[in-house]
């Protein structure tokens, strides 16, 4: 058994090391949950009804109490959490406005296309209409000759 014990207490060594090396490179690790990574990766997850290093004989009602917090997530994993959603919110919400911005400047563009085209179609029907009234005016000439 102090054998087993002696091993797991290497692995758990080499495995901070290793995490403290990676925190020092990488600031998205966080250092507060290394301990608990650590703990899973060497041990395995958690069982239900077990209480870790307290033998098998004691469950988590007779360690923590009836009213055990353990499976609660701590206030720092909580508050990094909601700033990620927040985060995200931020970002989604920026995108959004980016996006609502490009299709009004590219409603306006068309609107202003829209209203050209107009003005270019009253432009030719004024001067269609004016070409029909000098015509009229021509065959009316031609129908009454001068006497």
């Amino acid at each position: 058994m102090i054998s087993e014990a002696t091993e797991i207490m290497e692995k758990l060594k080499d495995k901070k090391a290793e995490y403290e090396a990676t925190a020092s490179t990488d600031n998205s690790v966080n250092f507060e949950d290394i301990d608990n990574k650590i703990i899973n990766e060497v041990l395995g997850p958690e069982r239900y009804g077990r209480v870790r290093f307290q033998g098998s004989g004691v469950n988590p009602t007779q360690y923590f109490g009836s009213t055990s917090h353990q499976y609660i997530p701590s206030g720092s994993q909580s508050q990094a959490k909601v700033q990620r959603l927040k985060d995200q919110i931020v970002q989604i919400q920026a995108s959004t406005d980016e996006q609502i911005s490009q299709l009004r400047a590219e409603a306006a563009a068309r609107e202003a296309e829209a209203a050209a085209r107009e003005v270019e179609q009253k432009r030719k029907y004024n001067e269609l209409q004016l070409q029909l009234q000098s015509m009229m005016t021509m065959f009316q000439q031609f129908q009454n000759p001068p006497s």
